[in-house]
């Protein structure tokens, strides 16, 4: 996957985001995971990576995100707020999960992590969930 990451093709370099999402916590897939997010050359790879990443729903997906968002250019982070819109507009319950472990990384040491943990907290904060808990009768 890792071969497959540095492709011409941005087809390949999309499949080798959505795989390698699954291995986040693995130090060697992590930085091509950030240089995924980031690509240069197409969006479609930034939107898809960071949609498999925050699908992860875990801190080692979001890690990813936010250090990549800490890095990305204005078209880069346009594409992982779609990213972030698409995964979290559905439940609350997953979105407010995601903005406690955002909470969680803005007291990490890195400089990075806790920037990119900002921006992402207030790309979860605009989004408006379409189902919420149901309170107990």
């Amino acid at each position: 996957m890792i071969e497959l990451a540095a492709s011409d093709d941005h087809r390949d370099r999309a499949d080798a985001g959505r795989a390698l999402a699954s291995f986040a916590e693995v130090p060697e897939a992590r930085e091509v995971l950030v240089r995924l997010v980031l690509d240069v050359q197409d969006t479609y790879v930034t939107l898809e990576t960071a949609e498999a990443l925050l699908r992860r729903q875990d801190v080692a997906g979001l890690r990813i995100v936010v250090e990549a968002l800490a890095l990305a250019d204005v078209q880069q982070s346009a594409y992982i707020q779609d990213a972030v819109g698409t995964v979290f507009m559905v439940f609350a319950s997953e979105r407010d999960r995601a903005l406690e472990r955002c909470d969680a990384l803005s007291r990490d040491a890195s400089a990075r992590v806790r920037q990119g943990s900002a921006e992402l907290r207030e790309m979860l904060a605009e989004i408006e969930p379409v189902l919420f808990p149901q309170e107990p009768a």
